[in-house]
């Protein structure tokens, strides 16, 4: 017997206690970061024992997949629709940044310091790519004018990451421009290095966008 969605209690069940794991897995990482992740602590927590928890995720790494997978895939669907809407660079900057700020463990996933010994599956790449694809829809609607640099140049021979966007190499270096200016301003925000230095980010933030979509 299956329910609207085509799946059995069994299978129902099984995603229950997925999530649950998961929900517990944040929370270690909010407490104490991702190294100090530990499956037996988990099944503690949802009471079952650690070879019983292994039925529902491999080993460590097969859970740190699951959560970077879910992390990328609510940032890509976050983006897109807001895209969708009618966001513009500076308003997917917005979207972005609310998105890191709701989370910022979760950011720090996906955007942080490697995982040491941690080597991430093809596919997840796969779906960080759905939010630059968004990224270079947003930049090719930016006409400026401006002198071809050397890194444009180069972008001619390497531009397999775009995929088959059909962006110029000029409107490539301007995605990844914004890519790596707002995840660094933003790596920096959340890891409180701008605490002291008492300026605005969001100034520092609008003044960044206001150079790459004028230049």
């Amino acid at each position: 017997m299956t329910d609207a969605d085509g799946q059995s209690p069994r299978e129902r069940y099984r995603d229950q206690v997925r999530a649950e794991i998961k929900q517990h897995a944040w929370e270690q990482i909010a407490a104490a970061g991702v190294p100090a992740l530990s499956l037996n602590a988990i099944a503690k927590q949802v009471g079952m024992s650690g070879p019983a928890l292994y039925r529902y995720f491999a080993s460590r790494d097969d859970l740190i997949t699951a959560l970077i997978r879910d992390a990328y895939r609510s940032l890509a669907d976050t983006v897109r629709a807001a895209f969708e809407a009618g966001a513009d660079l500076s308003g997917l900057a917005v979207t972005i940044r609310d998105w890191a700020r709701s989370d910022p463990q979760r950011y720090f996933l996906i955007y942080g310091t490697p995982v040491p010994g941690y080597h991430a599956p093809d596919d997840t790449t796969a779906i960080s790519r759905e939010v630059m694809a968004v990224l270079l829809d947003a930049c090719r609607a930016i006409t400026v004018d401006s002198p071809e640099t050397a890194f444009d140049k180069h972008l001619d021979g390497h531009r397999d990451w775009a995929g088959d966007d059909p962006g110029t190499s000029a409107t490539l270096h301007r995605a990844l421009a914004f890519w790596t200016r707002l995840h660094g301003v933003l790596s920096l925000e959340l890891a409180g290095h701008f605490t002291g230095m008492k300026f605005d980010p969001d100034l520092l933030i609008a003044d960044e966008l206001d150079d790459l979509t004028t230049r």
